[in-house]
């Protein structure tokens, strides 16, 4: 083999040696993001007052970078502060004296870095584990969802239903794991919402819970309608003249969702499309009934009774 020959050889060995150390190092930089860059951090919440009055906050957490960029947590400003205060009066007063500083816009979080992956593009930092705690305030118990676990998880593109573990009395003798299910992101003006639902039993201390999960997802608009079964006795004439009591079934349906709020401008000016003359009086919020249908049937007393089935939903003000 001539000279030349060899030293093809040789540059052909080195690029294909740099090519696996390169590749092996790129499989670690991502297995090293599954595992460390996406993390829990604090995240605190103020959610009111206990029955003794004292200010109550929960750290919630929140699944956020630890790699590459900033990973800097948002400031909890005035949910963080209040917790130096024996009561939220005295915050409220430290606040009018200037206590309470409002964080400084050079500390504010860019836009940029929020929108930073760590996962890379094809995942997505997501919490793994999430327990249920119970607090009692003053209006009542409450139910607040805080984040255990976080972990890069592989980003969804379909409609789908995604598992979503909730741990129940945690640390105690009932504790439990529930799948209550969830479903994937949104996509093309489209929500993925859940159309199917089913129902866990939680042994409690004084009785028994019953946990809504999602059992099916679909690609719905803002506002739709889901099944809802309700169940009837009704009398019936069979063809010899006996009366039979059976058991009637009505989808009465549900509507689910939400409505954007949406342009409330009426009027703009011809020079200035920013500005606006006229505004409607209220934005549509609320999902409703559009149309129904009526199911009329003798019912156990001889009365006849008419049950009205949602056929579906919209948008209305």
């Amino acid at each position: 083999m001539d000279v030349h020959g060899s030293r093809l050889l040789f540059l052909t060995v080195l690029y294909i040696t740099l090519a696996e150390v390169w590749s092996r190092h790129g499989e670690q930089r991502n297995l090293f993001a599954l595992r460390a860059c996406c993390r829990r951090q604090s995240h605190f919440v103020y959610i009111g007052q206990d029955i003794s009055g004292t200010p109550v906050s929960v750290d919630v957490g929140l699944c956020r970078s630890h790699c590459g960029g900033a990973s800097r947590a948002p400031s909890d400003g005035p949910q963080q502060e209040h917790l130096k205060h024996s009561s939220m009066l005295e915050f409220l007063r430290s606040k009018k004296m200037g206590g309470a500083r409002r964080p400084s816009p050079e500390r504010a979080e860019r836009p940029s870095e929020r929108s930073a992956s760590p996962c890379g593009e094809s995942h997505v930092c997501l919490p793994t584990g999430v327990r249920v705690d119970r607090v009692l305030l003053f209006e009542g118990p409450r139910e607040v969802d805080v984040i255990q676990e976080c972990q890069c998880d592989t980003k969804i593109t379909q409609c789908v239903r995604t598992p979503a573990l909730r741990t129940y009395f945690f640390e105690t003798p009932y504790e439990a794991v529930v799948d209550v299910g969830g479903c994937s992101k949104a996509k093309d003006g489209f929500s993925c919402v859940p159309t199917k639902f089913e129902s866990a039993l939680v042994e409690t201390p004084n009785k028994v819970d019953l946990i809504q999960t999602v059992v099916a997802c679909d690609l719905k608009e803002s506002c739709y309608r889901v099944p809802y079964v309700e169940y009837y006795y009704q009398i019936v004439d069979q063809a010899d003249g006996i009366k039979e009591e059976k058991l009637k079934e009505v989808d009465v349906g549900r509507c689910l969702g939400g409505c954007t709020a949406g342009n409330r401008c009426l009027l703009r000016s011809s020079s200035d499309p920013e500005t606006c003359h006229l505004w409607a009086e209220r934005p549509q919020t609320s999902c409703g009934p559009q149309s129904y249908e009526s199911h009329t049937f003798l019912n156990q007393h001889g009365q006849m009774r008419t049950v009205h089935s949602i056929t579906s939903c919209h948008c209305q003000s």
